[in-house]
């Protein structure tokens, strides 16, 4: 592991820019590809990205704690329903933010999932440390 890498994740105010930089490139993109959102100007898509981050790490989490048997129940499909509705909700938080409906809202959150999953694995926030501690 470089420098870089060990200064990035050691560094919680780089983290948090890299992600935040992930969610908006990640909507920019989605805007760019899909007919079903749409951003006003430029800082209703920053503060989108900014949004998406917030309610998936705080909210996303309980959601899918809290719809677990559904999760289980769906083989794990309803967590792709709890991304459309994350979207959704930061869709109505941000003025200028558009989102036309719930399916494209639910498209839109699978390219943006994967999409960010990819970004974030190329700059080096996905990999899997594994250390033997003596």
């Amino acid at each position: 592991m470089g420098w870089y890498h060990l200064f990035m994740l050691n560094n919680p105010i780089l983290r948090f820019l890299v992600f935040w930089g992930v969610n908006t490139l990640s909507l920019w993109v989605a805007d760019e590809l899909f007919d079903g959102i749409a951003f006003e100007t430029p800082q209703s898509l920053f503060v989108a990205g900014l949004m998406l981050g917030v309610v998936n790490t705080f909210l996303k989490p309980m959601l899918v704690v809290l719809t677990l048997p559904l999760s289980i129940l769906t083989l794990g499909l309803f967590v792709l329903v709890i991304n459309a509705l994350m979207l959704l909700l930061v869709a109505w938080l941000v003025p200028g933010f558009i989102v036309a409906g719930f399916w494209a809202g639910f498209g839109v959150a699978i390219f943006v999932s994967v999409f960010s999953f990819i970004l974030s694995s190329l700059v080096g926030f996905n990999k899997v440390r594994v250390r033997h501690i003596e």
